[in-house]
């Protein structure tokens, strides 16, 4: 296995834990009292967006030359380091 095969098999772990994250906190918010469970829901559909664009991003991946892919990884890390954020911040609030 090259070093893009493992790279894109990093990258589908990761969305893969993003995911169940996800699916846990749709299950939390379904607890909640109405105000705070629309609260919640916006930011879950707002988490579920930026993992579905991880999804896009590891399908340039994927479609890259084995050339380019280096290229492409660098866009990759800057938006997996905006979707980790994001997931932080999410789980920040839903402890509060």
């Amino acid at each position: 296995m090259n070093e893009k095969e493992l790279y894109q098999q990093k990258l589908e772990a990761q969305i893969n834990e993003w995911q169940a994250e996800i699916d846990k906190l749709k299950a939390q918010a379904s607890h909640a009292n109405a105000d705070a469970q629309a609260d919640l829901n916006k930011e879950i559909d707002e988490l579920q967006s930026k993992v579905d664009e991880g999804k896009d991003k590891v399908s340039d991946l994927a479609a890259a030359s084995d050339d380019a892919w280096e290229s492409v990884k660098e866009g990759i890390e800057s938006a997996w380091d905006s979707l980790g954020s994001a997931f932080s911040d999410a789980a920040d609030k839903f402890k509060s």
